[in-house]
């Protein structure tokens, strides 16, 4: 058996076990499984190494440990060094450790249009954050501003990566939520406390021509739904998550992926 999974704490919302494995079913690889993999930070580095052992071709990485999974790798792409983040781990049969990221053009691929000569507002500074930002970078958006509840947080991504930091979101032509605020909001949350979160407030949604929120759950986030109600063009965190996925999948099978698929089943109720 090929095994392949998600690291994350926490992980149990993912979506990426149903997606993958039904991608894997189409592809006809029948001896391949993907899992989640929930582990504390204090035992990620001790899990990742054992992983290759235990049958495991690769692993996605989501909150918290994209930084800690490029740290660990002994080889990783040039995306992924840029960045200082990994999404997607690869075993070798010899032990070593080989580190992408997806998550860049996996955003690029799932907004549907490039962003080049826009200006960008990120909400968030994590191991997300630094892939979107470096993605609009590298196809020419521009300014990309910064914002995190952490001022210095954004600041030290915004230096090293070469965007501009910000005391409150900026309006700007497109918007990204790399925040978790909105997967564990409450149904009956005013969209006004879950927008306080990311520093917004419901009118200043009309200020981007386009937003595109990470978070995915079944419904809509509170800024999705915002956005939609000013006649905002918006991408959802399901469409980012199959795109990033697909690469990832590619990458370990060498074989085309089946989006449709793997779109289907990330709509089907968990």
């Amino acid at each position: 058996m090929n095994r392949l999974g998600v690291l994350g704490w926490p992980v149990a919302h993912s979506r990426s076990p149903a997606i993958h494995n039904a991608a894997l079913s189409a592809m006809g690889l029948a001896d391949w499984h993907y899992q989640r993999l929930p582990v504390p930070p204090m035992l990620f580095e001790e899990t990742v190494r054992a992983l290759g052992q235990a049958g495991f071709k690769g692993a996605n990485v989501t909150i918290p440990h994209k930084a800690a999974a490029l740290r660990l790798a002994g080889e990783a792409s040039r995306t992924a060094r840029e960045i200082g983040a990994a999404n997607t781990l690869t075993f070798g049969e010899e032990g070593q450790i080989s580190a992408e990221n997806t998550d860049a053009p996996g955003l690029i691929a799932a907004l549907g249009f490039s962003p080049r000569g826009m200006s960008a507002q990120v909400l968030g500074a994590g191991g997300s954050a630094r892939a979107v930002v470096w993605a609009l970078l590298d196809a020419g958006a521009g300014p990309v501003w910064v914002w995190n509840r952490t001022a210095d947080r954004a600041q030290r991504v915004a230096e090293e990566l070469g965007a501009r930091a910000t005391g409150l979101p900026r309006p700007a032509d497109l918007l990204v939520n790399c925040t978790s605020v909105g997967l564990s909001v409450e149904r009956s949350a005013t969209e006004d406390r879950a927008l306080n979160q990311l520093g917004l407030k419901g009118d200043q949604v009309g200020d981007y021509s386009h937003v595109a929120d990470l978070v995915y759950r079944t419904g809509s986030t509170p800024l999705l739904a915002a956005a939609r109600h000013r006649g905002v063009a918006t991408t959802d965190g399901l469409e980012i998550l199959i795109a990033q996925g697909a690469l990832s999948l590619e990458s370990w099978t060498a074989r085309a992926v089946p989006l449709d698929v793997m779109r289907a089943a990330a709509t089907m109720d968990p």
